[in-house]
């Protein structure tokens, strides 16, 4: 098995935390600076309880952390290494042709 069964669930959750579209959006609208959540709506269009619901989400997670500076609260990525994972499977993703093409499967074979 090439990760332990805690490692698996650690994975898995966090697949889940990235899984919902809005999340991810919330991900990338913070990049590397840390933002208040009224930056965070105005950046991703979403109402506030939405964002405040899945900041709480990856909060939870370990994807977020949140600093109160004076009367607000602002959310960073809590490690910048989760934008460059997030990069790499953009670009992996984009490096895969749609079901049906057989790309997948001539990349697989052996040469």
């Amino acid at each position: 098995m090439i990760f332990p069964e805690h490692s698996q669930t650690q994975i898995i959750s966090a697949f889940r935390a990235l899984g919902e579209p809005n999340r991810l959006r919330i991900l990338c609208s913070l990049g590397l600076e840390c933002r208040p959540v009224t930056d965070i709506i105005n950046s991703t269009g979403l109402g506030q309880t939405n964002v405040s619901f899945h900041l709480r989400v990856l909060r939870e997670a370990g994807f977020v952390r949140a600093e109160r500076r004076g009367a607000f609260i602002y959310y960073c990525l809590a490690d910048t290494e989760l934008l460059h994972i997030l990069h790499d499977l953009k670009h992996w993703f984009e490096g895969l042709q749609p079901p049906g093409s057989g790309a997948v499967e001539r990349r697989n074979r052996p040469v």
